[in-house]
């Protein structure tokens, strides 16, 4: 069998680099070992979205008499049905990628691929059947895994990964979520919406570490005011299987503390998936535990590339597919430009969400910028009344010497959708003016962005 690209991997980034290499008119092949489309398709992004949908349907209707609407009865979830409904939706849009690999003529090769050399893969099969693959580029693109943990190990019954708690055959009475990043923040707002008793161990000072303070703060607010327990600067050291229950031994600031829960989450990172694959073979430079590349992805082999959450960057889908999209661009003879790795969206699909790009304020100011900062509260959003969703703020920072925006910082509905705005903006160099006079629709959630940059200059008419 022999390609123009061969691609290990067909997630985020693999299938997307496959696919961009057909449209450019290479004869393309793709290595997978599972499903079509990997974990973000098939236990990560899109199964997980859909459980948090089914949490958020569920609210509404506890609150219904919020909004006028008398319901009969206690509103009930059927766990094993929501379980059942996201694998619907993970399952159709595999289908969905089979669909787009016809259509484009890529061909599928099952089975596990290990680097013979830079110009063949050998493929083995799960009936232990060994198939040589050629091509005259190689993208590896094998994602990651759960990151393990020392002192709980993952047993994939009481001690879980992400990929067990999207399909546990029945709603756990307590669990207890070592990380808050958005995998282990979007799991406790499921899992207590459903009725579980929830704790959260994070060892940072706020959860979701990685946002601005601000918003990282009211997200644990929010968290606290719905029943979730919230230890920050805390550690699990120990969990010990008693009695078929997790016995939790946590360090705080204050001593050790002693937990019991039915379920135990493991959601502190992943760990890229490079082993047994050849690299040491053929001497691909690894550095702190990720594969080295260029600005186009290129190893330090001929004829062998890498994306995604093997890496050095951040490790989500859209990045992924970015990389995978630039990379494939690069071997077709194309001039793309490298990704900015300063403009990359996070997003985290709790309710309320959470969405952000670029600097933080303490960033910004470590980086030397002399900066102005917007904030505009939903609590004085039309839209965001009429929706009984007044929760949260969109924080913006300029340069304070030229008006460039730097960064954007949201918590509230529907901001994970509002946040493609600034990436477009800050992509334009766009000023905090210009914001201004763009003239935003009313009544809708995203005017609130208008506002927080007149804010900035002490323009806001609303607050």
């Amino acid at each position: 069998m022999n390609f123009d690209l061969v691609v290990i991997g067909s997630g985020p980034g693999g299938y997307v680099a496959a696919i961009r290499a057909s449209q450019l008119g290479m004869k393309v092949g793709v290595i997978e070992r599972s499903e079509l489309g990997g974990i973000c398709l098939n236990w990560g992004c899109i199964p997980t979205k859909s459980l948090l949908k089914s949490a958020q349907v569920f609210n509404y209707l506890k609150h219904a008499a919020d909004y006028g609407i008398s319901i009969e009865g206690e509103a009930k979830a059927d766990f094993n049905k929501v379980v059942e409904r996201s694998r619907g939706v993970a399952d159709g849009m595999s289908k969905g990628i089979q669909y787009l690999f016809k259509k484009n003529k890529i061909e599928v090769v099952q089975g596990t691929g290990y680097l013979k050399n830079n110009s063949t893969v050998i493929v083995k099969s799960k009936e232990g059947t060994e198939t040589e693959v050629t091509a005259k580029h190689i993208i590896i693109a094998t994602g990651a895994r759960s990151k393990e943990m020392p002192g709980f190990k993952q047993d994939g019954k009481k001690i879980i990964g992400y990929r067990e708690a999207l399909t546990l055959s029945e709603l756990p009475k307590s669990m207890l979520i070592v990380g808050s990043g958005a995998i282990g923040s979007e799991f406790a707002y499921f899992y207590n919406s459903m009725g579980t008793e929830v704790t959260i161990v994070e060892f940072m000072e706020t959860i979701v570490p990685n946002e601005d303070e601000e918003v990282a703060k009211t997200l644990g607010r929010s968290f606290k005011k719905d029943g979730i327990k919230v230890m920050v600067e805390s550690s699990v050291e120990k969990v010990d299987i008693i009695d078929n229950m997790c016995h939790v031994t946590v360090k705080t600031k204050k001593g050790e503390e002693k937990i019991v829960a039915d379920i135990v989450l493991s959601a502190v990172g992943v760990t890229p998936n490079i082993e047994n694959i050849g690299l040491e073979d053929l001497g691909i430079q690894i550095e702190k535990g990720k594969v080295k590349v260029d600005e186009y992805y290129r190893t330090n082999v001929e004829g062998i590339y890498a994306i995604g959450d093997i890496v050095p960057g951040h490790a989500l889908a859209h990045v992924a597919s970015a990389e995978g999209i630039t990379c494939v661009e690069k071997i077709a003879g194309l001039n793309p430009e490298p990704v900015n790795y300063k403009n990359i969206p996070g997003c985290t699909y709790t309710t309320p969400e959470v969405a952000s790009v670029g600097y933080t304020e303490k960033g910004a100011i470590a980086a030397g910028f002399e900066i102005k900062v917007g904030k505009f509260p939903f609590t004085a959003s039309g839209k965001a009344s009429a929706a009984g969703a007044r929760d949260g703020f969109i924080k913006l920072i300029f340069d304070a010497k030229y008006g460039e925006l730097l960064g954007a910082h949201m918590i509230g509905m529907n901001v994970t959708e509002m946040i493609a705005e600034i990436v477009v903006a800050k992509k334009l160099e766009t000023t905090g003016h210009e914001i201004i006079k763009s003239i935003h629709p009313h009544p809708t959630m995203s005017e609130a962005i208008m506002e927080a940059a007149a804010a900035a200059y002490g323009e806001a008419i609303h607050i």
